[in-house]
């Protein structure tokens, strides 16, 4: 799969997991640290990366102003080995769902999916 790290979830550990099982991931820093949100969201769709970000805006962007997207995974509340962890039970459980442009959301206790 590939993925694209939002600012906000750009850990070195999240980064090095996903590339040590395969997938291939670059980080917004990596392109462009000063990119707006809907340039994230846009260069995501673009590429066919599943973005994943901490960002609430990004819910606005689809679900307010109506714009296109591919996979987004906002992870909320979590420390990086829960987001780690997190992100590995979704390409596990969720292979599926994560190539569909579904909108996810990650929290301790709960994986909430929305697709279209």
């Amino acid at each position: 799969m590939k993925f694209l790290l939002d600012a906000c979830a750009s850990s070195l550990s999240l980064r090095k997991v996903l590339m040590d099982a395969g997938h291939e991931v670059v980080s917004i820093f990596d392109i462009n640290p000063q990119a707006s949100d809907e340039e994230v969201l846009e260069l995501s769709l673009q590429e066919e990366r599943i973005l994943i970000t901490k960002d609430k805006d990004f819910g606005d962007l689809v679900f307010l102003h109506h714009l296109p997207h591919g996979t987004i995974v906002r992870l909320v509340e979590m420390g990086i080995e829960e987001e780690v962890a997190a992100i590995q039970e979704l390409i596990k459980s969720f292979g599926k769902e994560l190539q569909a442009g579904a909108i996810i959301v990650a929290t301790r206790n709960r994986i909430r999916i929305k697709t279209e």
